[in-house]
């Protein structure tokens, strides 16, 4: 149970019976009514904001509702104390057999702690990495597919029913490129002096190997051809070669999509048809000429009169374009065939995770599935800043391979996937991200990955040494707490009874890296209590001649193991059972 959701319950209750008595009016929003833990711990357990939300709507002063409800909170048989604190906040003050009950429930649960029914099964697609299959996936991208896998997994814990996606970029003048490049590179297997790589084409090395293969497959064949024979041999050759890597580098990282879509097939099915006839039908659609632009030219701005798309009806800065000059569909006419796809396979709920070179393009997307869905769609756009991988603070160089970045094959090869995975998710989204391969794996309390893992490993540790002085360690889920009275063991209970309020609050905002500082919290928690007792034998976790007050230290240990393992299943993290 999340104890903070249960306790807004209960302010609710006690509001509700404010209102019945007369003391408050009837027509009260509830929606904006908080529970969670102060700030100070000093000042409780439990605050709320309920007489500040209310105190408009029911024109009374704040301090004069949170007086009127304290002593019903006061009631509660859970609360052992309370006070008003400010302009109107309430601090409450718990019984230790309380937080000591969300214990057991971690303890009955294990792992799975923490796993809400708040989404209720709602459909959610999480669409992430969707790298044009041009190359090899680089260390930006491994940052969207960490933080859009973490994502999805956070979701699933919350209840939603969540579909990882990969949009393949398959159409277009960029695979045409790669189609090119390729051919040139099949060239060179041959024999050809290929020099230089002209400019526009893509020079990394990794396309010898795709020319190579293909030289040995078809020999001379494409040799003195036009273009129109080789060129979509060369690019779906190459589009199947370069994805296979690209899926073989996400399996390695720990990434299992579970849809693959493809926008060449996508857009020979009729869907971009589909979806401009469902825009002219609610006449978001009209030829018209874009005022030139007072700054910087967007790519799609011409002069000329052109079919658009009324974006700006949807909160967008200007109209777009949906046909080029030469009568084919745009970029974003694709985009928004894409979304009115996923809408038409049930997901009212999208979520991209996109790279942060796409900002300019956000607003537009949103505007685009607001109409194309007519309002019952909802596009979140989560963006990844960059991302510098160092090595004690130096920049390092970039792939041989790929000749313009660090792949995240050699990422995986330097510190395997585990780390990449935490590391990637100890800082938001949108913020640039140095990753240092040294402290990365680094073992200090500085490193939180490390630190987290150490927890891990110590539970374990404490659970073998016990079993080894003949203490039995299973059944514990049954064992009595009440010998659980140390401020510092009720803290650590405190904080696992966080766990479930940590789960759904992330969700909703969309926000795995909070589960990381979580996670960091719990385990310097855990560190720092376990430090106390090399100084005070009394608080040891095996006590000599006191079995019951072992078994109930070992039952708190092991549950800080269950949370521990839950938050690193969210992130495709593997728990490590001992640290050399």
């Amino acid at each position: 149970m999340n104890p903070y959701r249960h306790f807004i319950g209960e302010i609710e209750a006690a509001l509700r019976a404010m209102q019945a008595a007369g003391e408050l009016p009837s027509a009260l929003d509830f929606s904006g009514l908080t529970a969670e833990p102060p700030r100070d711990a000093l000042h409780g357990d439990i605050a709320t904001n309920a007489a500040m939300v209310l105190s408009k709507a029911a024109r009374k002063k704040p301090r004069d509702i949170a007086d009127a409800l304290l002593p019903r909170l006061k009631a509660n048989p859970d609360v052992v104390d309370g006070a008003v604190a400010g302009p109107g906040f309430i601090n409450l003050k718990l019984r230790d057999d309380f937080w000591r009950a969300r214990l057991a429930e971690c303890l009955a649960e294990g792992a799975a702690y923490g796993a809400s029914t708040m989404g209720g099964g709602q459909k959610v697609n999480v669409e992430y990495v969707s790298a044009n299959p041009t190359g090899p996936l680089h260390v930006a991208h491994a940052r969207g597919a960490v933080v859009g896998d973490a994502l999805a997994n956070l979701l699933a814990k919350a209840g939603y029913a969540v579909t990882k996606e990969y949009y393949i970029n398959d159409a277009g003048a960029q695979v045409d490129t790669l189609g090119r490049s390729t051919y040139l590179r099949y060239k060179e297997a041959l024999g050809d002096q290929i020099g230089q790589i002209p400019d526009g084409l893509y020079p990394g090395e990794y396309l010898k190997e795709v020319g190579a293969a293909i030289a040995k497959r078809d020999g001379a064949r494409w040799i003195d051809k036009p273009e129109a024979d080789w060129l979509p041999e060369m690019r779906s050759f190459a589009i199947t070669t370069l994805m296979a890597e690209i899926k073989q580098d996400l399996e390695t990282l720990g990434v299992n999509i579970d849809v693959y879509s493809s926008e060449r097939a996508l857009v020979e099915s009729g869907a971009v048809d589909r979806a401009f006839q469902e825009l002219m039908r609610q006449e978001l659609i009209y030829q018209g000429r874009l005022e030139p632009p007072k700054d910087k030219k967007p790519d799609d701005w011409e002069d000329r009169e052109q079919t658009l798309f009324r974006a700006t009806k949807f909160g967008d800065d200007i109209d777009r374009p949906l046909k080029k000059s030469d009568g084919s569909w745009t970029y974003f006419a694709n985009d928004i065939a894409y979304h009115h796809d996923k809408f038409r396979r049930g997901f009212a709920d999208m979520i991209d995770i996109w790279g942060a070179d796409h900002g300019g393009y956000v607003k537009r997307m949103k505007a685009a599935v607001s109409a194309i869905t007519e309002g019952k769609g909802a596009l979140d756009v989560k963006l990844c800043q960059l991302v510098r991988v160092l090595r004690n603070g130096e920049l390092v160089r970039m792939s041989k391979r790929a000749g313009t970045f660090v792949t995240l094959r050699d990422l995986l090869d330097e510190v395997g996937p585990d780390v990449v995975r935490f590391t990637m998710l100890t800082r938001k989204n949108d913020a640039p991200f140095d990753f240092d391969l040294v402290k990365a794996t680094e073992q200090s309390r500085d490193n939180p990955v490390w630190y987290v893992q150490y927890g891990y490993a110590r539970t374990r540790s404490v659970m073998r040494q016990a079993s080894a002085a003949g203490i039995a360690v299973d059944g514990l889920a049954g064992t009595a707490l009440d010998r659980l009275a140390d401020a510092g063991e009720l803290a650590l209970i405190r904080l696992i009874a966080q766990w479930p309020r940590q789960v759904e609050a992330a969700a909703s905002a969309h926000e795995p890296h909070r589960i990381a500082f979580y996670l960091y919290d719990l385990a310097a928690a855990f560190h720092g209590h376990w430090n106390r007792g090399k100084d005070e034998p009394s608080l040891r976790f095996v006590v000599e001649g006191d079995a019951e007050t072992t078994r109930a230290r070992l039952a708190l240990v092991q549950a800080i193991g269950f949370v521990i393992e839950s938050g690193l299943s969210i992130f495709g993290v593997t728990p490590v059972e001992e640290m050399r």
